[in-house]
């Protein structure tokens, strides 16, 4: 794969990556594909308009085509632990905008660019963060976040660093999401803190409370 930096990875800053939906991305996984749909809407309607739909989640392609359809370009809907190239050609076929695995795989990220999806591949050191953004990520997924060390851990990173784009994921609550943004991340990706049980359950009256609470939380 041919990489999409110069050599020297900071020398022709890209335009800072933001999702044009906000700066939370909302991870669906599990669960038993019975509420997706619900889940899905009451996340856009509470303000979190980035849904990541993870393929080990029951019917996630038909949960991302009726979340493209139903939304359009008000939401910003992606596909999540991505193992393989060909759940790319999949995903994008659902109308999917960007893909995220767990894992730096560069002939992931060659196929992501050729559907036209944005690429954000896992990474957990300053080797990994940079070998995925010399191999054209649009962000770095920072995994797992807080085990690595949290905001504190992703500040010294970034010192360096402060090149790349970086969304990190994983052991990340409803409260301490801003943090992240402050330590520098462009967005923050979390999972079950604020999804809860609501993919099992059907439990929305949770689900609505805490991604307000995120939605205002970040804005302040």
């Amino acid at each position: 794969m041919t990489n999409t930096t110069s050599t020297d990875p900071s020398a022709a800053p890209r335009v800072r990556h933001r999702h044009a939906a906000g700066p939370a991305i909302a991870i669906l996984r599990g669960g038993t594909g019975e509420h997706v749909e619900d889940v899905v809407a009451t996340l856009v309607d509470a303000g979190v308009r980035a849904i990541e739909i993870t393929t080990n989640t029951p019917r996630w392609r038909e949960g991302i085509a009726w979340a493209v359809e139903r939304y359009g370009t008000g939401a910003s809907i992606g596909v999540g632990t991505v193992l393989e190239p060909r759940q790319l050609d999949e995903a994008a076929a659902a109308g999917a905008v960007f893909a995220v695995s767990p894992h730096l795989d560069a002939d992931i990220g060659e196929r992501a660019h050729e559907r036209g999806l944005g690429w954000y591949p896992g990474a957990a050191t300053p080797t990994e963060i940079v070998r995925a953004w010399q191999l054209g990520a649009r962000a770095v997924k920072v995994f797992p976040a807080a085990q690595l060390g949290g905001p504190a851990f992703l500040k010294q990173v970034l010192a360096p660093l402060d090149f790349v784009d970086v969304i990190p994921t994983g052991g990340i609550g409803v409260e301490d999401a801003s943090e992240y943004l402050a330590a520098g991340a462009v967005a923050v990706g979390l999972g079950s803190p604020l999804v809860g049980d609501a993919l099992t359950t059907g439990d929305l009256d949770g689900l609505r409370t805490r991604a307000e609470r995120l939605v205002a939380g970040l804005a302040r």
